[in-house]
């Protein structure tokens, strides 16, 4: 059976592979540090972990349609996937 089909692209390999590290990190930290209390951020709702995780990949798709959509052709995508980074960072902090 080969996958083909399914566009496995270099690009495309290392985001499911991204996803899959991170669910396994969540899954860690949870056995680890499983005091994982609902906060409130700048949302003004509760979030945890998987929460603000889910919120991040969200915000990642969308920052990601924006740039294809609206960046000019020339511009790398990798400052959309910087762009998402960052945009992570600000929910896993403040949301």
């Amino acid at each position: 059976m080969t996958f083909a089909w399914m566009g496995w692209t270099l690009p495309t390999a290392l985001f499911f592979g991204f996803i899959a590290l991170a669910l396994l990190t969540l899954g860690i930290l949870a056995k680890l540090a499983p005091n994982n209390e609902p906060r409130v951020g700048i949302l003004r709702v509760a979030t945890q972990r998987g929460d603000r995780f889910f919120l991040s990949l969200l915000g990642a798709a969308f920052i990601h349609l924006a740039w294809i959509g609206l960046a000019p052709k020339d511009l790398s995508l990798w400052f959309a996937t910087l762009a998402s980074v960052v945009y992570a960072a600000l929910v896993f902090r403040f949301a």
